[in-house]
């Protein structure tokens, strides 16, 4: 995965060369004819965190209780939550009705800290055991998707919290390189229709 990450940041720091003129006139068997250039194209300098997040379920960008849970509920609760959502990560919200985070929890601090330590997750808080916010690696809605991945790979995390002063969302590793991906094969089609005349 480390390798595919690697290769994608390299790719991304190479943008297929913009069409810069608009319009340009062609001869073709005595007539003359404008062609145009294909619409404009939000490139990967421009995609950010909020696109990312548009394309997750999370209910316009809320936070979504199956991705979340509290500093006072119990690591058993909070890893049958990930394991009943096909999750490897809950966001840690302070307790009360305001959704402020106070860390993130993953199942690799289930394995070190209540497995390995031979603690019982069911006398456990997950305040306990959680990264706390102060450690935390986090990015807004307005950080760039490339910017995202290389902070997620630097760290060598798979899970970074949105914070736009409170929590608006979660973000994956692997979020980001479908975003990438996504991006990529769509500049692919438009150049591809481009070049067949499917513009005008």
């Amino acid at each position: 995965m480390k390798a595919f990450v690697r290769g994608l940041l390299a790719r991304a720091n190479y943008e297929v060369p913009k069409i810069q003129r608009k319009w340009e006139w062609k001869e073709s068997a005595g007539f003359g004819c404008v062609t145009s250039s294909p619409p404009p194209e939000k490139g990967l300098e421009n995609l950010t965190v909020a696109d990312v997040l548009l394309t997750k379920d999370t209910d316009g960008g809320k936070v979504d209780t199956w991705i979340s849970c509290r500093t006072n509920d119990t690591v058993y609760d909070a890893v049958k939550n990930m394991a009943k959502h096909n999750i490897g990560s809950l966001v840690v919200l302070r307790p009360g009705d305001h959704q402020y985070i106070a860390g993130i929890v993953t199942e690799r601090d289930y394995m070190k800290k209540i497995i390995g330590a031979g603690r019982s997750s069911k006398f456990t808080k997950v305040g306990e055991v959680m990264t706390d916010e102060s450690k935390l690696v986090t990015v807004s809605s307005g950080t760039n998707i490339i910017k995202a991945m290389q902070l997620m790979s630097e760290n060598h995390i798979r899970h970074v919290p949105v914070i736009d002063g409170k929590i608006v969302g979660l973000i994956s590793m692997v979020d980001v390189v479908r975003a990438i991906v996504d991006h990529q094969n769509g500049e692919l089609k438009r150049l591809n229709q481009f070049i067949k005349g499917d513009y005008y």
